[in-house]
């Protein structure tokens, strides 16, 4: 049996973790490669690295620059808004973003503006109205660029989608990654035929969020893992549904064969793919990852459409032809 292709729509590869780094100890060297090896092994054949501040969409695009297969966004975090106010220019500092952004398309690398978007959880980083102010800024460079939209939604849906509706004609589609919200948190996002839902360990803590995904239509979804964060944890509802592993081994031991016990990484994406097909009832995981494939195609990687349509239809799924 052919292994399932998968592209990890989220992985925060300049987080200084991969660099060896924990709580600002070094413990190892950097290990992005042996990282970046897993994962092409285990069946990743594309990761798209997140951009969340101007800086570290820099260093996102220089990662991405190392590998055919890496790709990035170019975008503010909600959290980390503050950034365009505090660089004493706002204008200058989204205009970098815009130069950036341009120089990433040109280099076929960038294939979405963000992380951006709203997070009232963690307002004690940013006010909300400072998220609301350049949040609704980033669509600006969508329309500019002709690109998708990367986003993140906490604990703010109302607002989220208000700003969200306000914008919809200004960019060609997007994913609200890392979703983690009720199911009418859910079905008002599945009201916006370019909105995509992107599923990683987060979404699969409780009871609750396996029941929202199970209500997640196959050709809305995306996989992730947002590593070095939101794995799968033996705590969360989902890790009985995990069938795929790897062995691990804590910092203080670190051995580049072994993923690092309590970080996430691009390869386990394929245990969120485990997980979502065994809470949906869904026997052929292989169809389940052909439709994944061809979403995650549809909305940053066009030019590739046409093939993964192609492998879908040879299976029997659904191709849904609705590009804006």
């Amino acid at each position: 049996m052919a292994a399932i292709r998968m592209i990890d729509i989220a992985a925060n590869l300049t987080d200084g973790m991969f660099k060896g780094i924990y709580n600002r100890k070094q413990y190892h060297a950097c290990d992005i490669q042996a990282v970046l090896a897993r994962a092409w092994n285990a069946g990743v054949d594309r990761i798209i690295v997140t951009g969340a501040t101007l800086e570290e969409s820099r260093e996102a695009l220089t990662i991405a620059e190392t590998d055919g297969r890496l790709f990035c966004t170019v975008g503010v975090h909600p959290t980390r808004c503050k950034e365009f106010e505090k660089s004493g220019d706002p204008d200058k500092y989204f205009q970098e973003l815009v130069s950036l952004a341009k120089e990433g398309v040109a280099k076929g690398k960038v294939v979405a503006v963000g992380e951006c978007g709203l997070d009232y959880d963690r307002l004690h980083f940013c006010p909300s109205e400072i998220q609301k102010k350049y949040f609704a800024k980033q669509f600006e460079l969508a329309e500019t660029l002709k690109l998708p939209m990367f986003l993140h939604m906490r604990a703010a849906p109302d607002d989220f989608c208000n700003i969200l509706e306000q914008n919809i004609h200004r960019f060609t589609g997007g994913v609200v990654h890392s979703f983690t919200g009720s199911a009418e948190d859910r079905d008002r996002l599945l009201s916006f035929d370019n909105i995509f839902i992107g599923v990683n360990g987060c979404s699969l803590k409780q009871a609750e969020n396996l029941n929202v995904v199970r209500g997640i239509p196959t050709e809305k979804m995306m996989i992730e893992t947002d590593a070095p964060y939101c794995e799968i944890k033996s705590s969360h509802a989902g890790i009985h549904l995990v069938k795929s592993t790897w062995p691990s081994k804590r910092k203080e031991k670190y051995d580049p064969d072994f993923i690092v016990k309590g970080r996430n990484e691009p390869c386990l994406v394929r245990q969120v793919l485990e997980v979502v097909a065994s809470c949906k009832g869904i026997n052929n995981i292989d169809q389940l990852g052909r439709t994944v494939y061809h979403n995650t195609c549809r909305l940053f990687f066009p030019h590739d459409l046409d093939t993964a349509a192609d492998e879908l239809l040879e299976t029997g799924g659904e191709v849904h032809k609705e590009e804006s």
